[in-house]
């Protein structure tokens, strides 16, 4: 399986995010936020957790409008795999890849701490590797991580099964305790927890490795 990561200005998760896909099993290429084409092949794509551009106006506004982000809206297209963690996810909403917005916290103040989450939904790629329901450790880093949309967006995403996780105690004020979405599609999933930062022993947590396994086992065919 053939993953890219692309890397913004001010990217800080890219590394972590390639070595959580390397140790799944994927052949991982690094791809420049100026580059306008991905590499030939590719499966998914990961857009990382970070401060994109320094997130000096909305959070992932810029990097939404980078080179390679028409390449990812093709590849999201043509039913290509494609997931955005924290600033990742901010960058998936500014490109209308996913609906809604992520807001400042609500008590205006960043958090960075691990988190209970639950299982929302186990039909993704993402999530297929978890038991729906179950709850898991994820940390959270983010200023700027309450995900919002209107009335009739939030019921779209529950009546058709598209909350991937939700918070076990909501840390920011997110709708519906929203921690993550799955677009149309169930390909292109958004979410503020970092569970490339909870993928490996020495990290002291691996509930995050099996949304890494589960996606490169979805996507390699038996």
């Amino acid at each position: 399986m053939k993953a890219a990561v692309i890397v913004f200005p001010g990217s800080n998760c890219d590394r972590d995010m390639a070595v959580a896909l390397e140790n799944a099993g994927a052949e991982v290429t690094m791809v420049w936020h100026k580059d306008a084409e991905l590499p030939a092949g590719v499966d998914v794509v990961g857009v990382p957790g970070g401060f994109s551009y320094g997130d000096y106006l909305r959070c992932g506004a810029i990097a939404a409008n980078s080179p390679v982000t028409n390449a990812l809206k093709a590849h999201a297209a043509r039913g290509g795999y494609v997931f955005g963690v924290c600033n990742g996810f901010q960058v998936l909403t500014e490109a209308r890849l996913l609906p809604g917005a992520l807001l400042r916290n609500a008590h205006l103040k960043y958090i960075c701490r691990t988190v209970p989450l639950t299982v929302a939904t186990t039909d993704s790629a993402y999530t297929s590797a978890y038991e729906k329901g179950a709850t898991i450790n994820i940390p959270i880093a983010h200023h700027d991580g309450n995900f919002t949309a209107d009335a009739e967006t939030v019921a779209m995403l529950e009546g058709e099964d598209r909350v991937a996780f939700r918070y076990g105690a909501n840390p920011n004020g997110s709708t519906g305790d929203i921690a993550g979405i799955l677009s149309a599609n169930r390909r292109v999933l958004g979410m503020m927890p970092h569970p490339e930062r909870a993928a490996e022993a020495s990290q002291g947590n691996t509930d995050g490795k099996g949304f890494f396994a589960g996606l490169v086992s979805a996507i390699i065919p038996a």
